[in-house]
């Protein structure tokens, strides 16, 4: 049970202010499930939470109710009542026997012009409940907002899922031929093998994807020249068999960063799988380092055509995809993502003459 006195429109009055609020105020007890006041009735006054609580629910949509917030002891409800004549934007609701502390609004409006704190309380008031019905509103956004980026990747994997699988099933009908020769059964495993890939590839980008947006990782001391170096060993051999060659420029530097390996090193990986993509005929793949500025920088440069003008603006977003006819389009989403995980910055431009350049830069640990 909350006193009238310990209700937080009412904190900070002096007691010549209370007094005149307990003669205008009345109790009033509801039963579990009673109405209170009804969305669209006159806006009679203010009730503070005695005992119990309340649910404010609005109508939505096509006559469904949803719940906005909830009321507990203490804390007021139906106050917009008392700054407009309006009738009431929603429909309040005891949630279990309550009691309310209610002040009719004409009686409100002389209090708050005899009482300057009572006013200032009141604008407090409303004040923290608008910053509460923010937070709220921005956190249903980013759900909502989540919730749709889930449905379009659920149409977009669906889409480019359906291909490799039509190939892995034209490839294992040709094998299973009672005609087809030992050459024919080689291609038609070779295909297989590349469309299964192809699906791993996709389904890797979607945990990625969903593990980053919903979990942190752990940072560890590391240094940079140990993690980078057997990457470059393995990309080298890796993207030698599909005629594209790697060209170190300069040996990472011996520098000491907060690091998750793994994370790290699908940045690599992404950042070259994309360029490999661009330049189906082979290539070649440039990587450079440089320490500057309290940062380690990489660089990756490749031969491809280069990043169409119009899609670099939105390069790192989820599902921008360009130069290539598969894919999920969420592997530079990704890559930014582990990047400023890393309290890093990461960014895409267009060398002279075609081919795309992708930088990157982590800090450095101080000694």
């Amino acid at each position: 049970m909350t006193p009238l006195e310990c209700c937080k429109l009412f904190e900070g009055l002096s007691a010549a202010d209370l007094e005149m609020v307990r003669r205008a105020t009345r109790e009033l007890s509801f039963a579990p499930g009673q109405v209170i006041f009804q969305e669209g009735d006159e806006g009679d006054g203010i009730h503070l939470v005695k005992t119990g609580g309340v649910q404010i629910s609005a109508l939505v949509g096509q006559g469904e109710r949803r719940a906005i917030s909830k009321v507990g002891e203490g804390e007021m409800f139906g106050e917009m009542a008392v700054m407009d004549s309006e009738a009431r934007s929603a429909t309040a609701s005891a949630e279990v026997e309550t009691v309310t502390f209610f002040i009719p609004r004409e009686e409100m409006l002389k209090m708050l012009e005899r009482s300057p704190m009572l006013s200032c309380s009141l604008v407090r008031e409303i004040s923290r409940r608008l910053r509460d019905f923010n937070r709220q509103y921005i956190r249903e956004v980013i759900q909502s907002e989540r919730l749709a980026l889930v449905g379009r990747f659920a149409r977009s994997i669906v889409h480019d899922l359906k291909n490799p699988l039509n190939i892995i099933g034209i490839a294992a009908d040709m094998a299973g031929l009672e005609a087809s020769t030992p050459e024919m059964r080689v291609s038609a495993k070779q295909r297989i093998r590349k469309q299964v890939d192809r699906i791993s590839n996709m389904v890797n980008e979607l945990l990625e994807f969903t593990r980053a947006s919903q979990t942190s990782f752990v940072l560890a001391t590391s240094d940079y020249a140990g993690l980078v170096s057997p990457l470059l060993e393995e990309i080298r051999s890796e993207v030698s068999l599909k005629s594209v060659q790697v060209v170190v420029e300069n040996e990472p530097p011996s520098a000491r960063i907060a690091a998750n390996p793994q994370r790290l090193a699908r940045v690599f990986y992404n950042l070259v799988h994309n360029a490999t993509d661009a330049m189906p005929n082979g290539g070649r793949i440039f990587f450079r380092f440089r320490q500057t500025e309290g940062k380690v920088v990489t660089e990756i440069e490749d031969t491809g055509p280069g990043i169409p003008p119009e899609v670099l603006p939105r390069l790192f977003e989820a599902f921008a995809t360009y130069g290539k006819a598969h894919g999920t389009g969420l592997g530079l989403s990704i890559c930014k993502r582990i990047i400023e995980d890393h309290q890093g910055v990461i960014s895409a431009r267009n060398r002279p003459g075609g081919g795309a350049i992708f930088s990157f830069a982590i800090p450095i640990l101080p000694p």
